[in-house]
């Protein structure tokens, strides 16, 4: 029953009907296309968008996750579980060190959906429980650097500070603009240096 739905809830509007999925290979489906929605248009997206971009119904979006919001809140709280997961386990390493906590942060940067769609969280925040998602991500990533390298509380401070600047800098796509702005390119330049260093420290 369950995969029938889901078969007719991903006919396209040319009439063509994609291989047959399970309900959970065609929810991670959803939860894919509507990380990707998310963070290009932020929450003001729709579920109509993310239903396109699934090649599923909206009705069948909304009948599986309910609103927008609880749809944007789930796929935000697996972005930060990731980034939180990612530090966890780079400080759970024997001996992990400053460079190794910011290296594992640095991993995450080669997925820039990741990092637009916590940005669009923080943005987001003055939800409660997107905020709440939000507060934790920022929180955990402070308290590991500081319990697993030994880090002062400013040295903890600094690396929770540049990954946002990191974030920032992917989320108005500095690098693919540069020659626009001087002073974007010399900040853009003084990041790779630091990002740089890290990588090979």
């Amino acid at each position: 029953m369950a995969t029938g739905a889901a078969v007719t809830a991903g006919t396209t509007t040319g009439g063509r009907v994609p291989a047959r999925m399970s309900g959970d290979e065609r929810r991670e489906q959803i939860l894919a296309a509507a990380r990707r929605v998310f963070a290009e248009g932020g929450y003001a997206a729709t579920t109509d968008e993310v239903a396109r971009a699934a090649h599923v119904s909206q009705p069948y979006v909304v009948r599986l996750f309910g609103s927008k919001r609880d749809l944007f809140l789930e796929v935000y709280r697996q972005a930060a579980d990731t980034v939180v997961s990612t530090l966890t386990a780079a400080a759970a390493v024997p001996g992990a060190t400053k460079e190794s906590m910011g290296q594992a942060y640095l991993a995450l940067i080669e997925d820039r959906d990741l990092l637009r769609l916590l940005m669009h969280g923080f943005i987001a925040s003055a939800d409660d429980e997107v905020g709440r998602v939000a507060r934790h991500c920022l929180g955990e990533s402070y308290r590991l650097y500081v319990e697993r390298t030994g880090a002062s509380d400013d040295e903890a401070r600094q690396f929770v500070a540049f990954g946002m600047l990191l974030n920032v800098l992917i989320a108005v796509d500095a690098e693919a603009h540069r020659g626009e702005d001087a002073g974007m390119d010399g900040l853009v330049e003084c990041v790779a240096l630091t990002a740089r260093r890290q990588a090979q420290a």
